[in-house]
């Protein structure tokens, strides 16, 4: 996109969301603002900027008709989708705060974050959702309706469930577009100055609701796109949650901003042909996703020749030298001749299966392993790390075009301060931190100190300008010696091994460190076969297998100083999920609630 220019919306030009909306929907009416994939047709459908106005107003009318007040909240429930943005910008055009909600959280959170705002309105995707919810939503005393996007036949009499055909009601007769634009023009939308709660993941107790202005998430917007240039012509595509900040303020209000149009991908397991069959420029992912192609990549080439593994192992070496060569960073070297060789053979088609189109992918959310990082920018797939909090709107610093050093996650956005205390933690002040948590001064004290700086509670160093994150907290492990281990540095590091679907470090107050994991399926079958045991649940018992564990565990924390090792390994075959409440919806686990699960295995690693 060489002879592309930048279209944006400036940042003061807009005095909250819905402005920033209609903005767009003036500057490029007939532009592609949304494409998805319509279920009954099985198509890809398109939906310019005027259309969304038009659909808008239709959602604003049945929001009308609710007798709400400028502050209520509203909650959304819903997959990624036009809905989701048709739901949010006509509850923002009438003052009220949207609640984003996950789809695949616990009945019982879900409730908790509807009681804790005292949310009028909630939609989610279908009947088989609100059956799910219905026992828990009784409790709830403020909700008015309940909006479901398919056909509601429900036996209980007096519901508040209606289907949103119903909501929605009839549109009238076609209206021109002449009398479509007059309507633009003299729309003039509601205020409120908070725009949103958005509830934290709670790896560590109840959820928290951050209170997000709209002029925190429009700065942060704009300094994004200060970081690096988004032009009309991107495709972005969407797949992490929407009730996920990252992806709320990067993978939407942001090219709302830019004017690029956003594709919302079917589902995570469509993902690999939605990428091939989009063809997106722009990208924002958490590691999780990266570790997964990590490790079906992986697995791929050890099934493959020898002659094949060391050809593909020289791409991602030699590619890698290239990277820092072009960055200023690394020296030229008589072996990057075969750069553009190794390139086509192997690079070409790593790319070409991510839809051979990409030039900027984000990832954020959590850490992502300086190895896997190299290994995808070897293969010259262009990713960014970033780091940022809900609490910061949520983007606080990301690696740039032309100085990407993806063992931190860059320098900060424009307008925002860092500083170092001297416990080493990282502190941030700037237009994007956020109001405070819904109904607790207590915590929001703790967070937010008198001059306004947000303590983060991550570890972190800066160097020239770049900042690394080095640990949480709250998360180091103190051996009973006195001995501190960041648990999170090691579980990214046994991670890179495709054996480990999940993995957790133990050992808070103990001699030594253990670790319960869960084994891959796939890959549990090969070393079963390669050990002679059966394949199942039990033999993850015997000392043989526990030994080829704990070594393959070694090779991975090689690097770390020697007292680090792990004694003891607690092992299953059942994945962790957010269903089972041991991961967040954002896919972090909940230490606290895996210790209580495999408390039994973790008594049996230390009292033997």
């Amino acid at each position: 996109m060489k002879n592309c220019s930048v279209d944006y919306i400036p940042q003061d030009s807009c005095a909250s969301l819905s402005e920033l909306f209609l903005q767009r929907v003036r500057k490029s009416p007939q532009q592609l603002a949304y494409q998805y994939f319509d279920k009954d047709n099985k198509r890809w459908k398109k939906i310019t900027w005027l259309e969304m106005f038009t659909r808008m107003r239709c959602w604003r009318e049945a929001f009308l008709q609710e007798n709400l007040q400028t502050g209520d909240r509203v909650a959304v429930m819903l997959p990624n989708s036009p809905n989701w943005v048709l739901y949010e910008q006509a509850a923002l055009s009438l003052g009220l705060i949207v609640v984003p909600l996950y789809s695949n959280d616990r009945p019982e959170n879900i409730a908790y974050i509807l009681e804790d705002t005292k949310a009028k309105l909630l939609i989610c995707p279908g009947i088989a959702y609100f059956e799910q919810l219905i026992s828990k939503l009784k409790d709830v005393r403020s909700l008015t309706k309940i909006i479901t996007i398919d056909d509601c036949k429900l036996s209980e009499p007096g519901s508040l469930a209606v289907c949103l055909n119903n909501w929605l009601g009839t549109t009238g007769e076609a209206e021109s577009e002449a009398t479509i634009k007059s309507c633009l023009e003299d729309f003039t939308p509601a205020t409120c100055e908070t725009a949103t709660i958005v509830y934290t993941s709670g790896t560590t107790g109840p959820a928290k609701g951050v209170m997000l202005s709209h002029s925190n998430i429009l700065s942060n917007s704009y300094a994004g796109l200060q970081a690096m240039d988004i032009y009309p012509e991107d495709s972005f595509l969407s797949f992490l949650p929407l009730s996920h900040m990252l992806e709320r303020m990067a993978g939407y209000y942001l090219p709302m901003m830019a004017g690029a149009s956003v594709t919302f991908a079917r589902s995570i397991p469509d993902l690999a042909e939605d990428l091939v069959q989009i063809q997106p420029s722009v990208m924002v992912a958490v590691p999780r996703i990266f570790e997964k192609m990590y490790s079906a990549i992986a697995n791929k080439v050890k099934s493959g020749s020898r002659l094949s593994a060391q050809l593909f192992d020289a791409a991602v070496e030699i590619g890698w030298d290239h990277f820092l060569y072009k960055q200023k960073r690394g020296p030229w070297k008589l072996s990057l001749l075969a750069q553009p060789v190794l390139d086509r053979l192997v690079g070409k088609k790593v790319r070409a299966r991510l839809g051979g189109n990409l030039r900027i992918v984000i990832s954020g959310g959590a850490a992502l392993s300086s190895d896997i990082s190299k290994f995808f920018i070897g293969l010259g797939l262009p990713i960014y790390q970033g780091y940022g909090l809900t609490e910061t709107s949520p983007v606080v610093c990301v690696n740039r075009l032309e100085d990407n050093r993806p063992e931190g996650v860059g320098r900060p956005l424009v307008d925002i301060e860092v500083k170092i205390d001297e416990t080493h933690e990282l502190l941030v002040k700037g237009p994007c931190v956020m109001q405070g948590y819904w109904n607790n001064e207590k915590a929001t004290r703790a967070i937010l100190d008198p001059e306004g700086w947000l303590h983060t509670g991550d570890k972190a160093v800066i160097e020239d300008g770049h900042i690394r994150i080095t640990g949480r907290l709250k998360e180091i492990i103190v051996l009973s010696n006195g001995e501190k281990v960041a648990p999170t540095d090691l579980e990214m590091a046994i991670s890179l091994d495709p054996l480990f679907e999940h993995n957790m470090v133990i050992g808070e107050g103990r001699p030594y460190l253990t670790l319960v994991c869960v084994l891959n399926q796939y890959n549990w079958e090969v070393l079963a076969e390669k050990l002679g045991v059966p394949p199942i649940e039990e033999s993850l018992h015997l000392p043989e297998v526990k030994k080829a564990i704990r070594d393959r565990v070694d090779i991975q924390l090689s690097g770390f100083p020697g007292f680090v090792f792990i004694k003891d390994v607690a092992m299953n075959l059942s994945p962790w999920s957010v269903e089972d409440g041991l991961l967040t919806p954002t896919l972090k686990i909940k230490r606290k609630v895996i210790e209580r699960h495999m408390a039994k295995e973790i008594d049996r690693m230390y009292n033997r």
